[in-house]
C-alpha cells in the first residue's frame, strides 16, 4: 500500500471521473479504477452505462497505469433505483433517480465494494468539495465551478460517506478538467457530458416505463381545478408539476400542470398564478452533519430544482423526521418527488424528498 492509501475510483468513462483517477494516481494513491455495471441491456449504448463507456474507462486506466475492474451492481441498482423510480411514478410523483443512485449506489453499494476489497477510500468525478475540519468532521461544499456544481445531487451524504470520499475535480473549473485530460493524453478529453437517464435507452423515461410497468400508463382525464374535463391523456406518469407543453388541451390561454392525481388518473391544470407555493414538506431527510444545525426553525437558502436558484427560506425540522421549508417569497412549480436541498453559504446542510407543497 502507498503512503497515501488505496482508493476505488468510480469511472464512468467520462472526462471528469477519468481525470479524477489520473490525478489520484499522480498524487501517489494506490488506484483501482472501477466501472459500475448498473443496467442489463448489453450491447445498447446509454450514457455512462453502455459498452463504449466501459471501453473508454478501461482505456483511461491503461494510460494511467493502474488496474481496472467492472463491478456488477445491477441487482442493487434494480432494487434501489429502478424499483424506486417505478414506485414514485405510481404515486404520482416526479422522481429524482440520479440523487437516489448517488445515495444508494455510488456511496452505498460502491462503498461496500471497497470494503470487500479492503480499500480505504472511494472517489468520484463529482463537482463538490469535502472540507475536513480539525475536529474530524467533514463539511460538504459546492463545487468551485458554479455551472457544474453537483452538490444538489449529493445532499444525502453523511459523515460516514464523506470521511471516506475524495472529489479530485471538485475544486476545478470544467475547462481545467478538460485541459488536464489533454495533458494526460486521455481519449475522452473532448467527450461530451452525459445528460440522459442512464437506465432508459435514449433517455426515454416514458418508453422505459411502458416496457417494465405498462400497467402504470393508464388513460385518464385532464381537468381544471374545479374538476371540469378539458381533455384526455395516456398516463399521469408522462407529466410533471409546472409542465406547459404537451397537455393536449386548448382553452385560449396557457395552462400548466398543477397536480398529478395518480389514484384517479387525473392531470389537474390551471393558469400560471396557481402554481405559486409558499413552502413544502420533505421526508427521507438527511443532515450532512448528522443533525440539524440547531433547535427550531433556522434561516437558510433552499434549492428545489437541480438547475434552479437557491432562495431564502425558513427551515423547520419536525419531530417525525420530516422537514418543513417555508419560502421567503412564493415559488412556482414545486414538484413532489424532486429533491429540496438547503445551504448556508457554500455549505450543504442537508436535503430530502419533496412530498407536498402548500399555498
Amino acid at each position: 500500500m502507498t503512503a497515501q492509501g488505496s482508493v476505488l475510483v468510480a469511472m464512468s468513462g467520462g472526462v471528469d471521473s477519468s481525470v479524477a483517477a489520473c490525478l489520484l494516481a499522480d498524487q501517489g494513491y494506490e488506484v483501482l479504477g472501477s466501472h459500475m455495471r448498473l443496467v442489463h441491456l448489453e450491447g445498447v449504448e446509454h450514457g455512462c452505462c453502455g459498452p463504449a463507456a466501459r471501453a473508454d474507462a478501461e482505456a483511461v486506466a491503461r494510460i494511467g497505469g493502474f488496474p481496472f475492474e467492472i463491478a456488477d451492481l445491477t441487482l442493487d441498482f434494480d432494487e434501489a433505483v429502478v424499483g424506486d423510480f417505478v414506485a414514485e411514478h405510481a404515486a404520482g410523483r416526479t422522481p429524482n433517480p440520479c440523487a437516489r443512485c448517488n445515495g444508494e449506489i455510488k456511496f452505498g453499494a460502491f462503498l461496500r465494494r471497497a470494503d470487500e476489497l479492503g480499500i480505504d477510500l472511494v472517489a468520484t468525478g463529482h463537482y463538490v468539495r469535502a472540507d475536513r475540519r480539525p475536529d474530524g468532521s467533514v463539511r460538504l461544499l459546492r463545487g468551485r465551478d458554479a455551472a457544474k456544481d453537483q452538490s444538489y445531487m449529493l445532499h444525502m451524504l453523511g459523515q460516514r460517506q464523506l470521511s471516506r470520499s475524495l472529489f479530485p475535480v471538485g475544486g476545478l473549473p470544467k475547462i481545467e478538467t478538460r485541459r488536464l485530460a489533454e495533458a494526460f493524453g486521455l481519449p475522452v478529453a473532448s467527450k461530451a457530458d452525459s445528460q440522459e437517464l442512464c437506465f432508459a435507452p435514449a433517455g426515454d423515461a416514458g418508453g422505459f416505463l411502458r416496457t417494465i410497468a405498462p400497467d402504470l400508463l393508464r388513460a385518464g382525464e385532464v381537468v381544471d381545478q374545479q374538476g371540469r374535463v378539458l381533455g384526455s391523456h395516456g398516463g399521469v406518469q408522462a407529466f410533471t408539476v409546472g409542465q406547459r407543453r404537451g397537455l393536449g388541451v386548448a382553452v385560449g390561454e396557457p395552462r400548466y400542470v398543477l397536480e398529478l392525481d395518480a389514484p384517479r388518473d387525473r392531470v389537474v391544470v390551471g393558469p400560471a398564478e396557481l402554481l405559486a407555493r409558499r413552502g413544502l414538506l420533505a421526508d427521507r431527510w438527511s443532515w450532512v452533519a448528522g443533525r440539524a444545525p440547531g433547535p427550531g426553525t433556522f434561516e437558510a437558502m433552499a434549492r428545489y430544482r437541480y438547475r434552479g436558484e437557491a432562495i431564502p427560506a425558513g427551515v423547520e425540522p419536525l419531530t417525525d423526521g420530516r422537514v418543513r421549508v417555508t419560502f421567503a417569497d412564493p415559488q412556482r412549480a414545486v414538484a413532489p418527488g424532486q429533491s429540496v436541498v438547503v445551504y448556508r453559504g457554500e455549505e450543504v446542510l442537508g436535503g430530502g424528498r419533496i412530498i407536498d407543497a402548500f399555498r
